[in-house]
């Protein structure tokens, strides 16, 4: 199985024993973040830090100004973690160490955005806003996102991208601080809490037949039980009880829409930027009112657009079954089994060959392995054993 380690450019510039470094794992690719959100990261084994703070959303590279000249939403570039162009400086290391370095581009996730453009965020039937959000229904963001995905994606000497994302980011989010977990609001709620209210979504829902002030009054009210504790977790079933399943099912229907035109329009313009060959990945959970960083999706439509998807395989390998059939009936295409190698982040390195065997025969035809700069020595060693015997 081809696999690939995530890497951050911060893990590799300035260390020059790093491209060696997870080459030796016995990995055949790197991806590699081009654009990448927030973050405050480990880096154990640096020769000149341990940690990096990543303070906003940004490339890591230089933007082309004419692509952007006039743009309200544009990328921000990047502050001393990641200096001039340090995508690039990381990607030529890991080439000359013989890895294949494919981009990692994050989109819908960007807090600095929501900060500065407040109007772009998802806001809840309450009125909260989600910075972190953007809302992909409105035309100036699914425009920035659309421009950003062609332009990230497209690093010279890029094999492929993998497209993080990209879709509709809700409620949950790995906030600094955070506390939101004080009610389990399950997958019901974090559907309802997820449901977007602006302007462009208003329109959106009465295009599909739903007067948006009485939904989020419906939302409201579903959720009571929710805060009472007193919902059973069904998933959707639990929405169509709690919503009502007419309401639910056009809610759904408008998100699925708004987000498919999003992720063709993302594919095409990242097809039509790259060189004959190149390689499109969406992170993606196979069932599509699913919000977050694996964008939820219809198996049978994104592997009609995109050449496959990375999916999430800590804690077991299920949601690769959905993608596994579609590309077997198709005869082609990718489905990565994400495994997080991490200890420290829940991750399983001493099960990882077990696990890459058990996504393997759910018809997973590919590895990601999550991530060698965060990862420890003794958890990098069992990662290079496990993929020797793999």
């Amino acid at each position: 199985m081809k696999t690939s380690a995530f890497v951050y450019p911060w893990d590799v510039v300035g260390d020059p024993d790093a491209a060696r470094r997870v080459a030796d794992l016995g990995v055949q690719q790197v991806t590699l973040a081009a654009a990448y959100h927030s973050t405050r990261a480990l880096t154990p084994r640096h020769p000149r830090h341990r940690i990096v703070t990543a303070e906003h959303a940004a490339v890591l590279y230089p933007v082309d100004e004419q692509r952007w000249q006039g743009s309200e939403l544009r990328p921000y570039a990047a502050g001393d973690w990641a200096p001039g162009d340090a995508y690039a400086e990381a990607a030529a290391a890991l080439t000359d160490a013989g890895l294949e370095v494919h981009t990692w581009v994050v989109l819908a996730h960007n807090s600095r955005m929501g900060a500065e453009h407040p109007d772009t965020s998802v806001v809840n039937a309450y009125g909260d806003r989600y910075p972190w959000a953007p809302c992909i229904a409105q035309p100036a963001t699914r425009a920035y996102l659309v421009d950003l995905a062609a332009e990230a994606a497209t690093r010279p000497g890029a094999h492929g991208t993998e497209l993080e994302s990209l879709g509709w980011y809700g409620l949950a989010h790995l906030h600094a601080h955070d506390k939101t977990g004080g009610v389990g609001l399950g997958e019901a709620g974090q559907y309802l809490m997820s449901l977007c209210f602006c302007p462009a979504c208003r329109e959106g829902y009465a295009q599909h037949g739903l007067d948006a002030e009485e939904l989020s009054l419906s939302v409201r009210a579903a959720l009571e039980p929710v805060w009472r504790g007193e919902a059973a977790d069904d998933g959707w079933a639990t929405v169509e009880k709690l919503l009502g399943a007419e309401t639910a099912t056009a809610t759904r229907a408008y998100r699925d829409a708004t987000a498919r035109g999003l992720q063709e329009a993302a594919v095409a313009a990242v097809r039509a930027a790259a060189p004959a060959g190149f390689q499109v990945l969406l992170h993606a959970d196979p069932v599509s009112h699913h919000c977050g960083a694996n964008a939820g999706v219809d198996p049978a439509h994104i592997l009609s657009v995109a050449d496959g998807v990375v999916v999430p395989c800590t804690g077991g390998a299920g949601l690769v079954t959905p993608f596994a059939e579609q590309v077997s009936a198709r005869g082609t295409g990718v489905v990565a089994a994400n495994l997080t190698v991490v200890r420290g982040m829940g991750g399983s390195p001493q099960t990882l060959l077990t696990d890459a065997r058990a996504a393997r025969d759910l018809g997973a035809n590919e590895l990601r392995l999550y991530h060698a700069g965060l990862a420890s020595d003794a958890d990098l060693d069992r990662v290079t054993g496990a993929l020797a015997s793999l």
